[in-house]
């Protein structure tokens, strides 16, 4: 019996027990690509994704101010923690023209220190700054001034005369900082 045209047509797509269907020739140059593609994805779709780019003009992050500029008015919040020294404890300070107009003992440790009444005790912002700075100038061992990335106030000072020596660091904290009138200070930190 000869095979007409319809058996032909069945026979290409509906296999005979046994026998592999013959594939078209654009799967088979799919799959001829596919070893190739595959190993090249993985550098082609960062280059695809990322080619709008291209021409994009790289814009620099806005840089954190270097040095604070003191206002005429401010207050803060000092915690005064390391070493053995008069000022010990949490302070509200109020400055004004560079000097200290205002201080309150938040905690006992501090309270127990202004009844010392020793002169200039409680430092403005400026007076921190001189210190780590003097510290650097004299070779301590450590000085680290942390400042606040928006207008470059210090935020942490540490310093450390001599690693070897114990209870000679001075570790200030500032926060609640605030710019004119004087804010509510915040609670201690839990410990």
């Amino acid at each position: 019996m000869g095979r007409g045209r319809a058996d032909r047509v069945a026979n290409d797509t509906a296999p005979v027990a046994g026998t592999v269907p013959r594939r078209a020739a654009s799967d088979r140059y799919v799959d001829s690509l596919e070893g190739p593609v595959r190993r090249l994805l993985p550098y082609v779709t960062p280059a695809l994704l990322l080619g709008g780019c291209a021409n994009a003009v790289p814009v620099a992050p806005a840089a954190a101010p270097v040095t604070w500029t003191p206002p005429a008015k401010y207050a803060f919040t000092l915690s005064s923690e390391c070493g053995e020294r008069a000022l010990i404890g949490r302070f509200r300070v109020t400055v004004a023209d560079g000097r200290v107009t205002g201080t309150e003992g938040l905690d006992q440790a501090s309270r127990r220190a202004l009844m010392l009444r020793i002169a200039d005790l409680v430092p403005t912002l400026q007076k921190l700054e001189e210190e780590a700075a003097t510290a650097r100038r004299t070779g301590a061992d450590v000085v680290r001034v942390d400042r606040d990335p928006a207008d470059a106030h210090p935020v942490r000072i540490s310093i450390d005369p001599s690693a070897d020596a114990v209870d000679d660091e001075a570790c200030y904290t500032i926060q609640d900082y605030t710019i004119g009138l004087a804010a509510t200070p915040s609670a201690p930190p839990s410990r």
